[in-house]
This record gives C-alpha cells, structure tokens and sequence, in this order.
C-alpha cells in the first residue's frame, strides 16, 4: 500500500510542552503527515476526535486528568477506525500489554529517533501495527511469566502460522512480503484469514492473541 497523495491528519495527546512542539515541527516536515491538533491532556477527549476526525493519533501514557491507556480504550469503542501510536517513556511489561488490548496500535518509546517516530506512523497505517522487535521480545516474556498458555486449535494454515509469528515479531507488511517471498497482496489476504480465523479485527489484537494462547 501506498501513502495516500494527501497528507494523513495526526492529532498528538502529549503533556510535555517541548516534546509536543518538536512533534508538530517533525510532522511539517513530513510529506506524509500533518498535525491537525495537539492537546496537553485527555480533557473534552472525545469532543476533540470528532472536531478533528484523524487517521492517526499519537497518545502518551501519563498525562493529567485520564491516562492514555484508558484514552485509548475510550477512542476506540467510539472510534474504531482511528489508528492510535502509543508514545511513552515507559517500557515495563504491563503498560506494553494493556496499551495494545486497549487498542494501540504501535508502542515506541520516547527515546525513539525522529526518523523511527515517522517509521512507526507508516507502518501503522499500512499495517495497523508498529511494535518494535525489542517491545514484542517484552510482550513475549511478560506471557511467558504471568499466563497458563492453552493452546486451541484456530485452524492456521502452515503460512499463516509462519506469518502471524512474523507479525509477532512486530514486522511490517513490507518486511514480511520480503521475509516469505510473497506479494503485499498476498500478506493482506493471509492476514483477512488469520483475523477471521482469530475473531480479531487488528494486528495488535492478533499479536496478544497469538501470544497469550501460545498460537505461534
């Protein structure tokens, strides 16, 4: 999948006032992406979504008022078609975990150069996810540590397996086109399978599904 010809709209939930500017000056660089708003909380939160209507938010964790993890939750049950970039200083298991079941749809840290900040954007909205292979590794080990793995039959076909396992270790549609030797086309429909196969509608639903039943 291509970038669209027009810019994609971003709105920033950050509470750190130079973070939040050096993330809109990043953005009017980018050809891809422009920031439409950027808020220093969750106030109005909703009110705010629907005035703005983006493709992309990027959300911090800690803010005043409501957290981001619960933001994230509350965006999408309302709206499910927003993809949401998890931004965060926090790199502990269970916020990993609890971003992504609530919705998110990337998780980088703060520490995250400009160019893999923009990286993430993209492969969210090509692939609906962005999780580096450093915070699956942690995903993975939190399973392994916290949950009793059963492991129920979902039916995945041998090349499903193989790419939800890719998808896992939180490449994107291009990587695993490229790993696998096939086509995008050919990952998109595997992955409509493996959703439908999973009753997920999302990667990151996918990735936590196929780690905490132990799939792959």
């Amino acid at each position: 999948m291509n970038m669209p010809a027009n810019r994609l709209n971003v709105v920033i939930f950050e509470d750190n006032a130079h973070l939040r500017d050096s993330l809109c000056i990043l953005m009017s660089t980018s050809a891809n992406f422009k920031v439409t708003s950027a808020y220093a909380d969750t106030r109005n939160l909703l009110k705010n979504i629907e005035q703005n209507v983006p493709d992309l938010i990027i959300m911090d964790i800690e803010m005043p008022g409501m957290n981001g993890i619960e933001a994230t939750r509350i965006i999408k049950q309302n709206y499910p078609q927003v993809r949401i970039m998890i931004l965060t200083v926090f790199d502990d298991d269970a916020k990993i975990f609890h971003s992504l079941c609530a919705g998110g749809s990337g998780y980088l840290l703060k520490s995250s150069t400009p160019d893999q900040i923009l990286q993430g954007l993209k492969d969210v909205y090509h692939s609906g996810a962005s999780l580096s292979p450093a915070v699956a590794e942690r995903m993975v080990r939190f399973f392994q540590n916290n949950i009793s793995f059963e492991k129920p039959d979902y039916s995945l076909t041998i090349k499903e397996k193989e790419l939800l396992h890719h998808m896992v270790d939180g490449k994107s549609y291009k990587m695993i086109s490229d790993a696998m030797k096939i086509s995008l086309e050919t990952v998109k429909f595997h992955i409509k399978n493996i959703y439908r196969k999973l009753h997920v509608n999302s990667s990151s639903e996918a990735i936590v599904k196929a780690i905490k039943q132990n799939i792959v």
